[in-house]
């Protein structure tokens, strides 16, 4: 007979809900800046419009911008709102 040996937990188990899940919005040539930040603005919470050019113009400048990240279920639900608002997507992202 083999005994098992029980490792210690580094972590809980758990369903990846509550781990860092990033919405990335890319750069494309269909969005203008005032499309971008009035969809950010909308979607995410907290954002104010301004704060949606800012990302706009980061978007622009770097080709993509993490505009959101938490867990894994309302990262999703902002990606798809976003998406169907017409913003290029990256796919989410776990970091």
């Amino acid at each position: 007979m083999t005994d098992t040996i029980e490792l210690p937990r580094i972590r809980d188990p758990g369903t990846g809900l509550e781990d860092n899940w990033r919405v990335i919005v890319l750069n494309d040539n269909h969005n203008t800046f005032e499309g971008v930040a009035k969809a950010l603005s909308r979607v995410l919470p907290g954002v104010t419009y301004d704060q949606g050019m800012a990302m706009a113009n980061k978007i622009h400048n770097t080709g993509q911008a993490i505009v959101w990240s938490g867990a894994r279920e309302p990262a999703e639900f902002y990606w798809e709102q976003l998406n169907d608002a017409g913003l290029t997507m990256a796919p989410l992202e776990q970091g």
